[in-house]
């Protein structure tokens, strides 16, 4: 109670201001009296949820004429979207897998993905770590799902029968020879408006190999002796890139670019390593892949070892599609490829879904509660053989690495801050 002038009293609360008459007895009331005057004074509750929902009818029926005067105003094509419509360029029509479903796990996060399409692809690494082979698995892969499969070629050393191997169809393989970066991208373009005007359904897996080793048409014409020439490249990339990314995102086209890693000068902190081309391509990709080269598999053959094989590990650099800094393992044989199911079982160690002993493992079937007990050379076999097993160890998988977004649920209409900072509640 606050005593006021000319006989009156205020009662002040939180916002509730009330003023009594000079009859009343203020000094002798009791605060039980008091609250009950403010409590019939006060004003009632505020149902503040309908009004919201009003306002945002409001304001979704404002953002459709937006979206539509945006869409009179280009008249070639749709310029305005709602994420929610199936048309809208973000969403992504297909993915193509790299033969490897632990990387198509980690780069897609979700199951049987892989690379999306509609979206530019780096796949970066140091010599033999195995980036052509993994753009060969996409090109078969485009293949199998009736896609057309293009690889533009700088570095001339394509071999056919591993290309059969991986299970490319080569009488069926655009093959395109390119001696300059200008040359790259008008051949890309080509395509694309090509696409558009014929197939705009079928998916087109355009592949270049490499960047690095592509010149410039000016260094092309310089000798040997002459410099400066190195911006350039840089230059003609970064154009392309914002000319063709675009176009690229609104058709069913995977585009995929193989680099070299070259080793920074004097860098003693951070990331020694770089791609050339500069960083225009490393901006505009959605997906950056880099491999490396983790060692040898050798196999006694006549009682002497021989290299049949490497093990490769692909690090999810930069990933726009789901959650990025992932990496997966996986094995690589010179005579039939990527070794697919190699991989699930070091993943399904890591995530301990099966016990191991020794050189046995032992795996329990959920659905008839079969202890299957095996060696890890046997596992490949397995999984070829038993469809029902594999699906269900894949599954399983996929619920321990694929990445669940959470999304924040409080509701913000229910609370208001008063002008003191303090809180109040309805």
């Amino acid at each position: 109670l606050e005593k006021a002038r000319w006989g009156r009293f205020n009662l002040i609360k939180g916002k509730i201001k009330i003023e009594l008459p000079k009859t009343t007895d203020a000094k002798n009331m009791t605060l039980e009296e008091v609250q009950a005057i403010i409590e019939k004074k006060a004003p009632k509750k505020k149902t503040r949820k309908a009004p919201a929902k009003k306002k945002a009818v409001k304001e979704l029926d404002l953002a459709d004429i937006l979206a539509g005067e945006l869409n009179k105003q280009s008249k070639d094509s749709k310029v305005a979207f709602f994420l929610n419509d199936d048309e809208a360029p973000t969403n992504v029509d297909g993915w193509i897998s790299t033969g490897c479903a632990m990387l198509d796990v980690a780069v897609s996060n979700r199951p049987y993905g892989g690379l999306p399409v509609g979206r530019i692809t780096e796949i970066t690494g140091l010599e033999q770590s195995g980036k052509s082979l993994v753009s060969a698995h996409l090109l078969a892969e485009t293949q199998r799902q009736g896609g057309v499969a293009v690889l533009i070629d700088t570095e001339t050393a394509v071999s056919r029968e591993f290309l059969e191997a991986i299970g490319v169809d080569v009488s069926k393989l655009l093959y395109v020879t390119a001696d300059s970066v200008e040359q790259i991208f008008d051949f890309t373009e080509t395509i694309i408006e090509k696409v558009r005007e014929t197939s705009k359904d079928k998916i087109v897996t355009i592949v270049v190999d490499s960047v690095a080793a592509a010149s410039t048409t000016n260094e092309l014409a310089s000798d040997y002796k002459k410099d400066g020439y190195a911006t350039d490249k840089a230059i003609i990339i970064s154009k392309a890139m914002r000319k063709i990314t675009n176009m690229i995102g609104r058709q069913k086209i995977s585009l995929v670019f193989t680099n070299q890693l070259r080793q920074k000068m004097n860098a003693m902190f951070g990331d020694p390593w770089t791609t050339s081309g500069g960083k225009a391509l490393a901006f505009h990709a959605s997906v950056r892949l880099r491999l490396k080269n983790m060692g040898q598999i050798k196999q006694k053959v006549n009682g002497t070892d021989k290299t049949i094989g490497m093990k490769v590990r692909c690090q999810v650099i930069k990933n726009r599609m789901g959650p990025p800094l992932r990496s997966a393992d996986f094995e690589i044989f010179f005579d039939r490829g990527i070794d697919n199911y190699g991989s699930w079982l070091g993943v399904m160690k890591e995530n301990k879904l099966l016990k191991q002993a020794g050189a046995w493992y032992t795996y329990v079937d959920t659905d008839t509660g079969e202890e299957i007990k095996f060696q890890s050379k046997d596992f490949i076999e397995m999984m070829g053989t038993r469809v029902e097993l594999r699906e269900q160890i894949y599954k399983k998988i996929c619920n321990e690495t694929i990445l669940q977004y959470k999304s924040d649920s409080t509701d913000i209409e229910a609370h208001e801050l008063d002008t003191a900072g303090a809180e109040v509640v309805d």
